[in-house]
């Protein structure tokens, strides 16, 4: 595993609880709960603020992938879900979760805060990203489209929630 930080290389069901806690708050942790992933013993979470590198030997034990950073919030989004495609195990779970823009809660943020277009602008210029808009349908459209299965989504407290399921078939030598 190359590490810009160093986390255990073995998922940690309590080290995942607890990060899912203080990064994703207690909904994230409720979602997770909710859809019966919550006592899964190899599970992994991705920081939405910390960066690590993982490399295929890493995520091979991998059952369920859960991603704190918001899909909407994702740079290069059809690469990051083609690496996971390609490398989770078959029927491995991937969580995650975005802001809908078709929900009143994303309008009314984007109505009462009008100056917010300047301030991403200036975000842009020193590198952060702006957030993308996306739909219930667009988000499960681009997970279909890079192989995985939607099982569930949720809206809670103006995010939405997903599990899916990663559909790629295990890998078989052709008789020859």
């Amino acid at each position: 595993m190359n590490k810009e930080n160093s986390p255990q290389p073995k998922p940690d069901l309590k080290q995942a609880i607890m990060q899912m806690t203080d990064e994703g708050g207690e909904n994230f942790l409720r979602y997770i709960r909710n859809i019966g992933l919550s006592s899964e013993q190899n599970i992994l979470v991705l920081s939405s603020t910390q960066h690590y590198y993982y490399d295929e030997s890493d995520l091979r034990s991998v059952r369920a992938l859960v991603n704190l950073k918001k899909l909407n919030m994702v740079r290069h989004l059809d690469k990051f879900l083609h690496s996971l495609y390609r490398i989770l195990p078959p029927e491995a779970s991937f969580v995650g979760c975005f802001s809908d823009a078709g929900t009143s809660r994303f309008r009314i943020a984007k109505h009462i805060h009008p100056t917010r277009g300047l301030l991403n602008s200036i975000r842009n210029i020193f590198g952060s990203m702006t957030e993308q808009r996306m739909s219930k349908n667009e988000v499960s459209e681009i997970l279909k489209t890079h192989g995985f299965k939607i099982v569930d989504m949720t809206e809670m407290n103006g995010v939405t929630f997903f599990w899916s399921l990663n559909v790629r078939r295990p890998y078989q030598k052709q008789a020859g």
